[in-house]
């Protein structure tokens, strides 16, 4: 997907992938980073081009202060068996509290965010278990002129995929979901496997919940690029 100026991407047909409100409270933000973050890790994607050149990345996207509301998005990756996955890495990017972009090709007239990165790299545990830290995003110009719901973009790799899978966070409860362009593509039946449930607060921080299952009843959604 990209990252500004987001074109629809396409909803992937086949069921299966290759195996395998405003804020700015600093003291919340800095309690889900002590809880969730790692230490950094290499970028080697072409994504450092568009962020900054910044080398290393960890699973934490916004620093204290940054505006918005603080938010921790945690789950697992799971297999077509409903085994946990404890090889997959996973790398999330997503538009700041104010609906923008972190990078230069964004067209959006809001200012830049100091204290966020939005792109953030995380791999699951032996329980496939994994977080990230972020604030929750705004709304970003769609396809159709429209504003999309606030979302977080994700791409998944893990041993035995031959390819990335790509696939959106939504945030339940979030009343621009029902005309959002990219989700009215996918099947009504199906919505659900893009939306993350919030779970509680935990430090002052909403804690959101989204597990991704590469196969099975219950696949996630993933798209084509």
């Amino acid at each position: 997907m990209k990252a500004a100026g987001e074109g629809a991407p396409k909803l992937k047909t086949k069921r299966s992938v290759p195996k395998a409100a405003r804020t700015t409270d600093s003291d919340a933000l800095s309690n889900v980073i002590a809880r969730y973050g790692g230490g950094p890790v290499q970028l080697t994607g072409s994504e450092s081009a568009l962020y900054e050149r910044q080398l290393t990345f960890d699973n934490v996207l916004a620093a204290p202060g940054a505006f918005g509301e603080p938010i921790a998005i945690e789950g697992c990756v799971y297999d077509g068996l409903g085994a946990p996955i404890g090889d997959a890495l996973l790398e999330v990017w997503q538009a700041d509290g104010r609906g923008r972009y972190q990078h230069a090709l964004d067209p959006s007239a809001e200012p830049r965010d100091p204290r966020f990165r939005g792109f953030g790299r995380a791999a699951t545990d032996v329980r496939g278990g994994y977080t990230f830290a972020s604030v929750k995003p705004g709304a970003v110009q769609g396809p159709n002129g429209g504003l999309q719901a606030p979302h977080v973009n994700l791409v998944l790799g893990a041993r035995g995929m031959t390819r990335h899978a790509f696939t959106r966070i939504y945030f339940d409860g979030d009343a621009a979901l029902a005309a959002d362009a990219v989700l009215a593509l996918v099947p009504a039946q199906r919505r659900q496997t893009l939306i993350a449930r919030r779970s509680g607060l935990r430090d002052g921080v909403s804690v959101y919940r989204f597990d991704v299952r590469l196969q099975g009843e219950h696949e996630t959604v993933f798209f084509e690029l």
